[in-house]
């Protein structure tokens, strides 16, 4: 029989983690990982880490205030992938946002993006992400 600890240590804690799939005018916002960060340069869709006790939603709400300065109304739950970085091992969850109020700025990214679903293969998604571009590209 194997040892509880070692079944602990083989299974790392999964990270829950938001991410806010924001469309205006045909045309979807992706954020650029900043410079010294674990994955620099790569895109992904703005959010972040759930807190404890926090539900889904209002992370994704206080992310997007806190990284880009926007109040945002959070829609349907989209879809969510699970993966396993070599820093950490994480569960992402997309839903559908709404823009409400507020300009814009770069808290916490290199760079924005506005871009349609086709254009998105022109970008290096974080590997977490790409499950979902490929479910936004198939329900269109």
């Amino acid at each position: 029989m194997e040892n509880s600890l070692t079944t602990l240590e083989n299974h790392p804690k999964i990270i829950r983690v938001t991410a806010a799939i924001l469309e205006q005018d045909g045309k979807i916002l992706i954020a650029q990982r900043k410079k010294g960060d674990r994955l620099e340069g790569k895109w992904e869709f703005p959010g972040g880490k759930i807190e404890e006790g926090e539900n889904p939603k209002t992370c994704l709400q206080r992310e997007l205030q806190e990284e880009l300065g926007i109040e945002v109304r959070i829609g349907d739950f989209i879809c969510e992938n699970e993966h396993q970085y070599p820093h950490i091992h994480i569960r992402l969850l997309a839903y559908q946002t709404f823009y409400l109020s507020g300009e814009i700025q770069l808290y916490d990214h290199a760079a924005i993006a506005w871009v349609t679903l086709k254009e998105m293969q022109d970008y290096d998604f974080a590997p977490a992400d790409v499950p979902i571009v490929e479910v936004l590209r198939s329900e269109r």
